[in-house]
């Protein structure tokens, strides 16, 4: 059973928060790739926070219907008194990856992205699949 606290969710989340629950800069592992994805007339507008991730550590892929927008991330924090002896050491890297089930009919000429101020905004169009019409087959009738 988790025990109340006045300051946030529960007191064992504000006495790990400092030394294990923090990331890239401050930033919570759960608050990484938060995602909103909005439905517009003509496709859906995803926006996926990263703080801290570069560009180039992002990769979005399309396979079978499904995008998936993976990041690698690292971060490090040295410091050294005057004689060049380490006081502290203290170094991060993880991944994340959020995956969508975007349909089959999308291709990755269809997806555009732009990554700025930490955000990356994805705009994938609805697209019905094609519909492939059948040949219509008639049995001959004898008689």
């Amino acid at each position: 059973m988790l025990m109340p606290s006045i300051y946030g969710k529960d007191m064992f989340e504000e006495l790990f928060d400092h030394s294990f629950g923090r990331a890239l800069g401050g930033f919570k592992m759960n608050q990484m790739m938060r995602t909103d994805v909005k439905d517009t007339d003509s496709g859906y507008e995803v926006t996926i926070d990263m703080p801290g991730v570069k560009k180039e550590d992002i990769k979005a892929e399309l396979k079978d219907g499904n995008l998936t927008i993976s990041a690698v991330s690292g971060y490090s924090n040295d410091e050294k008194d005057e004689n060049g002896t380490y006081i502290r050491r203290e170094r991060y890297s993880g991944s994340c990856s959020r995956s969508f089930y975007v349909g089959d009919a999308v291709t990755q000429e269809d997806i555009k992205a732009k990554f700025e101020n930490g955000t990356l905004k994805l705009m994938i169009p609805k697209k019905q699949p094609a519909i492939q019409g059948e040949e219509k087959k008639y049995i001959q009738i004898e008689g």
